[in-house]
């Protein structure tokens, strides 16, 4: 884990940097999704020929469940880490994304475990997630970022636009000091 010098940096001095460097790793996740859903629902592909935009180059990242749960794992990190520069609303916002995508990496980790272990819920032939018995996967997977980014969006929306209590509060330089 990060060290607490690390910590305090990245919620202070670097938090707009690694805001940045976030949520451009969380948009391009999201794009790997949208193409996947548009090779289904736009161009017809069967499901397990449709792979984003990276596997279809690289197609053990789509079946790699070490890969999902990596993402997932890093997901969660990335919301711990930079949860200390955010303030008032944008604090509040950024809270309900963590927790939903705590929900998310749980889902993640019962996938890695049946993968590993060959034991697959509900008697399934491939590894399945709680609310997967309920949605496909794909869908699923699309729900579950769309419900983490909207509140990640809002957050820091809110998060450069602080209102004057939240500004006062505020350790790091994400907003510039009017002049």
């Amino acid at each position: 884990m990060a060290s607490p010098t690390t910590v305090v940096r990245l919620n202070t001095s670097a938090h707009h940097t690694a805001l940045t460097v976030f949520a451009t790793i969380v948009v391009a996740h999201w794009a790997e999704h949208i193409a996947q859903a548009v090779q289904i629902y736009v161009l017809g592909w069967p499901v397990p020929q449709a792979k984003g935009v990276l596997g279809l180059w690289f197609p053990w990242l789509v079946t790699s469940e070490w890969m999902h749960y990596g993402y997932a794992l890093l997901m969660l990190a990335g919301f711990v880490l930079l949860r200390g520069g955010f303030t008032g609303r944008a604090r509040t916002w950024w809270a309900i994304a963590l927790w939903i995508q705590v929900w998310h990496h749980l889902e993640h980790l019962l996938l890695l475990g049946q993968a590993l272990t060959g034991l697959h819920l509900a008697g399934k032939p491939v590894p399945t997630s709680m609310v997967q018995l309920l949605v496909p996967r794909v869908e699923l997977h699309l729900f579950y970022n769309a419900i983490v980014f909207i509140p990640m969006v809002v957050a820091m929306v809110l998060h450069r636009r602080p209102d004057v209590s939240e500004r006062a509060t505020m350790r790091c330089a994400c907003v510039p000091v009017a002049a």
